[in-house]
């Protein structure tokens, strides 16, 4: 395991701006930087950005490199359940895949009352909400509790950085951001996917507590998963054997997810209203440490660390020059 004093050499070595002004069509995301290439493909490069609260927090050494990383390693994993955007992966960070027309509604799928989100079931539990997003959850549900069904939770999807807002179903179909058979294959897609990823979670020591889905609809009018399947960013983890102690004595539980720095931002602010201080150089290293850490447990395999004295943006300029 990696920990965050051997990545020293790295604090500096992030990708925050991505730059290959060689490439069409870029679109600048979160956390990923897009060019759309005149033959379909897409090129996407992940950046070690971080985003949470609808703002970008820091950047994180390594974090797009093991965002790419379990990605593949998920659709790889998952690609019988559902048709996927992948062709390649020409570089560590970077993934080409088939161009989508993104659907406007973000797919979460949650198995807990959990999150730290204002629009996380648990924060609109505790402020009185029973009914939300098309379900209503039953009285006397505590903090981190198993919900009695497995549920979607849809949100709007958030283009040119807007925010998400809670949809149910019916708002989904009446607003035609979804045809009713759309709704019927993501959500069928997404089920089975959480199902998969819940099951592998599990024999890794894993509790996948809740995760997003983005689909996309391909030239043939397909839909396909898009974006990125069962990573840290868009997953929550917990550690299967420590959880049940943790839930009788009102402890979180243990996480290896991105509320590590989501954690040590809202405990010195309120993020969607004030300034967000800056994120010290040792909480920087022990998130990348965290991540990587969430890559080998949730994969079962070593992370490859790259050369620290080559630029990351060099390395992927280099990688990416046959599509130039």
């Amino acid at each position: 395991m990696v920990d965050a004093t051997a990545l020293a050499d790295f604090a500096e070595n992030v990708l925050v701006d991505v730059n290959l002004p060689e490439l069409p069509n870029h679109y600048r995301g979160k956390v990923r930087d897009n060019y759309d290439l005149p033959d379909g493909r897409r090129v996407i490069v992940a950046s070690d950005r971080l985003s949470a609260f609808d703002i970008i927090l820091a950047a994180i050494p390594l974090k797009g490199q093991v965002l790419t990383q379990t990605a593949r390693f998920w659709f790889e994993a998952t690609r019988d359940l559902c048709p996927n955007h992948v062709l390649e992966y020409p570089d560590p960070n970077v993934v080409v895949c088939r161009k989508l027309d993104i659907l406007p509604v973000e797919i979460v799928v949650r198995d807990y009352l959990a999150g730290t989100t204002g629009t996380s079931i648990l924060s609109l539990y505790r402020s009185g909400q029973r009914d939300m997003y098309g379900v209503r959850l039953p009285e006397g549900l505590r903090p981190n509790e198993k919900l009695p069904d497995t549920i979607i939770t849809p949100t709007s999807k958030a283009f040119h950085g807007g925010h998400d807002e809670p949809l149910t179903p019916a708002d989904i179909v009446s607003g035609n951001l979804l045809t009713e058979a759309q709704w019927r294959t993501v959500s069928d897609y997404a089920l089975a996917l959480f199902a998969r990823g819940r099951e592998m979670a599990r024999e890794r020591g894993l509790i996948l507590v809740d995760t997003k889905y983005e689909f996309g609809v391909d030239a043939r009018g397909e839909i396909v998963l898009a974006d990125e399947i069962h990573t840290p960013d868009s997953s929550r983890y917990w550690f299967l054997e420590s959880y049940r102690d943790r839930f009788e004595t009102g402890e979180k539980p243990e996480s290896f997810d991105k509320d590590f720095v989501r954690n040590w931002v809202a405990s010195r602010c309120d993020p969607y209203k004030e300034p967000v201080p800056e994120i010290p150089r040792d909480v920087i290293l022990e998130t990348a440490a965290v991540y990587i850490r969430a890559y080998e447990t949730i994969t079962g395999q070593s992370f490859a660390l790259p050369d620290a004295s080559t630029p990351v943006m060099d390395r992927i300029h280099a990688n990416l020059a046959s599509y130039f």
